[in-house]
């Protein structure tokens, strides 16, 4: 800003206001201008840190949206990693499943052939025996199975008489099964016997009269 002096008044002279006002307005002006500049100045400075502002903005925005589309990838691919997994497992489990079910049936089966052809020696064996305890089994499972007279029976009766037969067959049951465990132990000596026989001939050198082979 241009620096303008107060005009000097000569001793004697006339005062010339004119050019006092003229130069006060200059001055003012100049000031005037002054301030407009810095008004621009500051408000260019203004807009570009606002600019920059935006930028910025715009530039974390951009970056967060690749964070989350990175961390979305990742995830969709876990997911699927998991879901593989999950899928190996089921098929390994049914595929586990499936070899001891057809084991479990093999083995049913042999053993069924194996109880059959021990029952059929078994009857060429002991022949009227057989047909004694087979009498025997028919008349015990007639004393069993009785008729069952439950038509004069109320809703209460039926059902006491229903729980009395649900215990019934579970003795039954537990009574299956420890002649099927007492079943398992016979055969498990016999063939402990037969066994030691066996070796006891071997140990003889005795050719003549071997046992059969061991029971299944």
């Amino acid at each position: 800003m241009t620096n303008i002096s107060a005009p000097k008044i000569p001793d004697g002279d006339k005062v010339d206001f004119d050019d006092i006002h003229r130069k006060r307005q200059e001055k003012d002006l100049s000031e005037l201008q002054s301030l407009i500049e810095a008004h621009f100045i500051q408000r260019k400075k203004e807009e570009e840190e606002l600019i920059a502002l935006v930028n910025r903005i715009e530039k974390r925005r951009a970056e967060r949206a690749e964070q989350q589309r990175v961390r979305a990838e990742r995830e969709k691919e876990r997911q699927a990693r998991l879901a593989e997994e999950k899928e190996r497992k089921e098929q390994e489990e049914q595929r586990k499943k499936h070899d001891e079910d057809a084991k479990k049936k093999k083995a049913l089966t042999n053993m069924t052939h194996q109880y059959g052809g021990i029952q059929q020696k078994s009857e060429t064996r002991k022949g009227a025996k057989k047909q004694t305890e087979r009498e025997k089994k028919k008349k015990i499972l007639a004393e069993r199975r009785k008729p069952l007279n439950i038509d004069h029976l109320n809703e209460d009766k039926l059902k006491e008489k229903a729980g009395e037969l649900w215990q019934w067959m579970m003795e039954l049951e537990a009574e299956k099964f420890d002649l099927s465990e007492k079943l398992k132990r016979q055969k498990y000596d016999i063939n402990q016997l037969l066994a030691r026989v066996q070796d006891h001939q071997s140990a003889k050198g005795r050719g003549k009269g071997k046992m059969g082979g061991r029971l299944r």
